[in-house]
This record gives C-alpha cells, structure tokens and sequence, in this order.
C-alpha cells in the first residue's frame, strides 16, 4: 500500500519540527529542542525507510524506469505512484512537481538516515541551540527537495533553500575562521547558482516548460548544438561546485574545517551528493547530445581528483583537514563511473555516492569524538590512543578500512565497479578529441587506481600516528565512547559491513534507473560507446 502523498511528507516534515521549535523557549527548553530535532529526523528516516520498501515492492518495470525519461517509459498509471503535480505559478508553467526514481531514493534515504544520525553529533552544541536546530530543519527540507524535484523552477528554489541555512550554521557554529569558510562556501555555490539560473532561463524562453520529463523527452536546442553545449557547460559548472571538481574544490577543506562536526556530517554525506545527482538528472538525461561531446572531460577530469586529492591528503596535518581532501578524492570515482557510460561504471557511480555518504559521516564523526577531548586535530600530537580508548578503535577502524576501500566493506564494491566500468568502456570521443587531443578511458582508468595506492598510504600512516605507539600521558583520562557517540557511529559501521558482503540491498534499488539512463545513447549503452 503507498503511502499518499509520501514525497511531501518526507519534504516537508522537517518544517512541522522547526515549527514546533519555534515555540519552545530557546534557553529554557534547550534539550526539548533537541529531542524535536531528534524525533523529527527519526519521523524522516522512517518516511524514508517506507519509501524504499515501497519501491522494493514495486512492479520490476517500474523499478527500471528512470523519472526524467519520456512518460511512455512507464507502464500505465506507474509514474503516479511516487509522482505528485500540482500547479504552482500558472503563467509561467510551472509546476509543484516531485517524483522518485531509484537514484532518487537511494538518496533520499540516504540524507534522511545521515539527518537522523548527526543531531546526535550536535548534541553537545550549548551555543544557540534553537537558532542551530530549527535552521538544521530548514536544510534538510532543502536537501530533500533537491532529490525529488522534476520541475527545474522547484529545483532552484529547494537548491537555494539548502544554501542559505548551511551558510549560517557554519558561520555562527564554526570554529575560529568560520566567517571566511562560510562566506566562501556562499559565493562559491552563488556562483554555481547564477550560471544554473541563467540555463533555465534559456531553456524556458526556449520550450516554455520547467519539467524535466518534458524537456527529456524533446531535448532542447537538439538542432542548435553549440547552445546546448553552452547549456550543459553552465549545469555541470554548478554542479562540479559541489561535488567539488577540481579546479572548484577549494571551499570545501575550509568549509569541513570550520564547521561543527554534525554540519561536517551533513557536508560530506549529503551536499557534495547534489553535485552527482544534478549531473545524472539533468546533464545527462536534457542534453545527451552535449554530454557525448563533454564526456571524455568528464572522466579526465575525475582521475585529476582522484590522485590530487590524495596527494593533498597526504600532506595535511590536521585530521580534519586530511579527511575533507579525502573527500575530493572519493568523488573522482564518482565522476570517472559516470563518464564511463557503462552499466557497471554508472551503478558503480551512484553505489560510490551512497557508500561515501556513510564513510566520510563515519570519519567526520570519528574526528569529532577526538576533537570533543582533546581540543585541537593536529596529528603530530596523537598517539596510542587505541590502547586508552579500545572501543572507539574498534568502530576507527571500521572507518579508516571502510574509506579505504577494503575487501568486505563497501567502498571497495563500488570503486571496483566503477574502475571496470570505465576499462571497459571503449569512448575516445568527446570533447578531448574535439580540443586536440584523445583520450583513452583505460589509461585514464590505470591512472585512477593510483588513487587506491595514495588512500591506503594516507589512511594508514594516519591511524599509526593517531592510534598505534605508547599512549601519552596528557591524553590518559580521556573516557571512551560515551552513548550519544556510539548511537551515531554504531549504524554506520554497520551499514558499511553488510554492503560489503550484501551490495544488491543497494544496488537493486537503483540499478534499473541507470540501466534506463544508458538507452539514450544508443546502440552504445552495452558497449560503453564503442558502437558510436
């Protein structure tokens, strides 16, 4: 039975949350305030959960279908189960429009589990804990939004709305430099905003609609090639930002600096997700044409941030610091997957998407529950604090593995999926070529394993300098797990263990849709290209 309505309730429940915080009294009723954020984002999660058993329960056609593709793609009446489309503005077409697909739901899941989880993070935060709660509300509403919206109009609106909220929490809740972090991510994301507005805009004046089904169906400016280039240049811009792809990353190690451990949570699992979503929804999809020329950038592109951002890990002395240039790297795979334009490489993309989310919560958190005792991140003062703490190893190493890529967690699923995907796509075309210059993805392939390499170097020599050697002494009270901590990192290390050995749970909820997303580009969609 579908629950009516489910989309809007996940959208909107965490208003219901902000405003019934609105009315507690922001000193006195600190902890009730925290028990709403807690509750609320247990109500999301559990619309969630709903959400993905439903979908598990529906017809395989259904689950194949990829919403952004023609309607006729739907068997008939399956599109309504999720999809909801209301008129909004009428004069300008535009549409309350929301829907899920399995990329869809995957991160929807995904951000409600990582909400849930993280106001467990905050849950130390003395410091305005009305203004910090009810604008985490305001964010996840605008996260969520993002991934259900197939109106571009919607799409902005809930992309702004995640902005402004995540500007004040890093801003008012970050450490010592959080004004410059904050504004930097502000401009930044601005300036990817600007260049996505000004695409809509064209696209409207052009075919008169905002919908992302609409415009899939009849790509716009097909005949006018150099526009849609233009077009798909301004999207993937805005979307590189947050990725973020080199050369655009440089608000992130900031951002991840300065920010509470709980916002950090939020950043890395769920924000820089936008950016591989706005590529799969939109890029590809509304422009199939443009993303044929663009692709070989595309992959290019993902190995630079494979090997630079572990390069820069490598160099950093400060945990957090080290674990955001982490980041940078990871979601190179992510990019490389998807420019492979295979079965495996895309699944492997989005499967990537989903593990980073929970790796990266896992070390954010891991570094804050050292942070929270000793007060400063530099790694050159850590050491043997496994032996004081032996179940906060425990769940460390779990994190550090996990991000790795190890054999039996589930990064290494992914990261093997994406890698084969991309050898076996045989694409030298593409925007390369068209500059001079052609690239072979299996070279680009060989090149982003380096990034296995690098990870395990800057990983482990990591966990010897924080973990391993003879404790010190300033460091020999400090208790170990407390039960908040153990609330927030127990389901993670969980979830990264049973995809290892079980990734189908995962991978059957959004396999269908990428195997759709590859038929716009046929006959290419089993060979990776080779046939074009």
């Amino acid at each position: 039975m579908v629950v009516p309505h489910i989309l809007s309730w996940i959208v909107f429940a965490p208003l219901i949350g902000l405003a019934v915080m609105s009315v507690i009294p922001g000193a006195a009723g600190a902890r009730a305030i925290k028990w709403v954020s807690l509750l609320t984002t247990l109500v999301v999660l559990a619309l969630s959960s709903v959400l993905v058993a439903e979908y598990y329960g529906l017809a395989p056609e259904f689950r194949r279908a990829f919403i952004g593709l023609k309607q006729s793609s739907f068997p008939e009446g399956s599109a309504s189960l999720f999809e909801e489309r209301i008129p909004w503005i009428r004069e300008y077409n535009i549409y309350y429009h929301v829907g899920a697909d399995g990329l869809s739901v995957i991160l929807v899941f995904l951000t409600a589990l990582l909400s849930f989880l993280a106001v467990f993070s905050a849950w130390n935060i003395e410091k305005g804990v009305k203004g910090f709660h009810m604008l985490y509300m305001l964010l996840i509403t605008g996260m969520m939004g993002v991934f259900v919206a197939l109106d571009l109009f919607l799409f902005y609106v809930f992309w702004e709305v995640m902005l402004l909220p995540m500007y004040f929490l890093i801003g008012i809740w970050g450490g010592p430099r959080r004004e410059y972090a904050a504004i930097k991510f502000f401009l930044y994301t601005l300036a990817g905003s600007v260049l996505m507005l000004i695409a809509i805009l064209v696209i409207y004046m052009e075919c008169r609609t905002f919908s992302i089904p609409e415009l899939v169906a009849n790509p716009p400016f097909a005949d006018r090639p150099s526009v849609a280039n233009w077009l798909w240049a301004g999207f993937f811009i805005a979307f590189a930002i947050k990725i973020p792809m080199f050369p655009f990353h440089t608000w992130l190690p900031d951002a991840h600096v300065e920010a509470p451990t709980a916002i950090s949570v939020i950043l890395a699992g769920v924000l820089l997700k936008m950016g591989g979503y706005g590529i799969l929804r939109v890029n590809f999809p509304v422009f199939p044409a443009a993303t044929h020329y663009f692709i070989g950038l595309v992959a290019l592109f993902g190995v630079i941030n494979i090997i630079y951002g572990a390069l820069c890990a490598m160099a950093q002395t400060d945990f957090k610091k080290l674990v955001a240039y982490s980041s940078v790297s990871h979601m190179g795979y992510v990019l490389l997957g998807m420019a492979s334009l295979t079965d495996a490489g895309m699944n492997g993309a989005v499967f990537q998407m989903f593990n980073h989310g929970t790796s990266s919560a896992m070390m954010f958190m891991i570094v804050g529950v050292i942070y929270d005792r000793a007060h400063h991140r530099d790694l050159s003062r850590f050491g043997g604090l496994g032996l004081q703490m032996p179940r906060y190893l425990t769940i460390a190493i779990i994190g550090f593995f996990a991000s790795l890529g190890l054999p039996g967690l589930s990064s290494f699923i992914s990261e093997v999926m994406v890698f084969l995907g991309a050898f076996k796509s045989q694409s030298t075309l593409g925007a390369p070529q068209a500059f001079g210059v052609v690239y072979s993805m299996q070279v680009l392939t060989i090149l982003g394993t380096l990034g296995v390499v690098l990870g395990a170097g800057y990983l482990l020599y990591t966990m010897q300098r924080v973990y391993l050697g003879k404790p010190r002494d300033e460091y020999a009270n400090f208790p170990d797990l407390r039960p908040v901590e153990y609330a927030a990192l127990v389901p993670l290390a969980v979830i990264s263990v049973v995809l290892g050995i079980l990734p189908n749970l995962a991978l059957n909820v959004f396999n269908g849709s990428m195997h759709s997303l590859l038929t716009l580009w046929p006959p290419a969609a089993a060979a990776g290209f080779a046939g074009l």
